[in-house]
């Protein structure tokens, strides 16, 4: 992969020049379209855990960011009663996939759904992953790039953020078995540990302030939920030039319990396909 992946960056260099499409050759455009082939059936992710830290490769972003370049926008048609005009076209599902798809669930080419994924009507964009058992529910959005662990749960209306560029912003991370409320918003290359509990509208970005207030001495986080942890919106103030304000934060108020586990255990049985998690 490594030739691979000099070439994806020498071509990358000069995705800005005025004839850069013109003057690719057929090598080059295969090369790029290999490179999302990859990303669509898994054999390459924009992140991965290697030795207990998450590597966000670049390259592959850059590599998603050239076939948008290279593409031109098309009509097409899913059904007898939904067309769309776009440049990238959407995954295509079979039973062998063991992926279940309720209509109208869009996942982008590009992105790589493991099989027992369950999703609602949703929308998955290039480049992101969703790891097996997971459950995508109604309205929630899992932008490019990011990745999305192994039986997770994203309750409706969870906007999970998309980062192509810059290129070396890091990609949103939710870890295997996390249990995400409805209303959360995760965004800016956020790292939830796996096994934590996001209640209903928690808001995390780079910066949110991600306060544990289980001890008498609070510690303070930001872009980072601990495994385990139990988490809530919350708000603090903060002093302005114009006086103090409230401003939002995330109060981890304990950890997960067997008790935790079983309000959210519910959602294997929706998980069911075919006899297979």
């Amino acid at each position: 992969m490594i030739d691979q992946q000099l070439a994806i960056e020498s071509l990358y260099k000069r995705i800005s020049e005025p004839e850069f499409v013109s003057q690719l050759k057929p090598e080059d455009r295969q090369l790029i379209q290999s490179t999302l082939e990859h990303l669509d059936q898994g054999r390459l992710s924009v992140c991965q855990k290697i030795e207990g830290k998450w590597i966000h490769h670049a390259w592959l972003k850059q590599a998603i960011l050239l076939y948008f370049k290279i593409s031109d926008c098309f009509y097409f048609e899913v059904g007898p009663a939904l067309s769309f005009y776009d440049k990238i076209p959407l995954k295509k599902w079979s039973a062998k996939d063991f992926v279940r798809v309720v209509p109208p669930a869009c996942a982008r080419f590009g992105s790589h759904i493991e099989k027992g994924c369950v999703l609602m009507p949703s929308f998955i964009n290039i480049g992101a992953r969703v790891g097996a058992g997971t459950m995508v529910d109604s309205w929630a959005t899992v932008g490019s790039a990011a990745w999305i662990g192994k039986n997770v749960h994203l309750s409706g209306g969870v906007g999970i953020g998309g980062v192509l560029e810059p290129i070396s912003t890091r990609s949103v991370v939710i870890e295997d078995n996390v249990f995400v409320g409805s209303r959360c918003v995760i965004v800016e290359g956020v790292l939830v540990e796996q096994e934590a509990v996001l209640g209903a509208g928690v808001m995390l970005t780079a910066s949110t302030p991600v306060i544990d207030v289980t001890t008498a001495e609070k510690k303070t986080y930001r872009g980072f939920i601990p495994k385990q942890s139990v988490v809530i919106p919350g708000m603090m103030d903060k002093e302005f030039p114009a006086g103090k304000f409230s401003v939002p934060c995330a109060l981890i108020i304990g950890k997960r319990t067997a008790s935790t586990d079983k309000k959210t255990s519910l959602n294997e049985v929706m998980r069911l396909i075919d006899g297979q998690i």
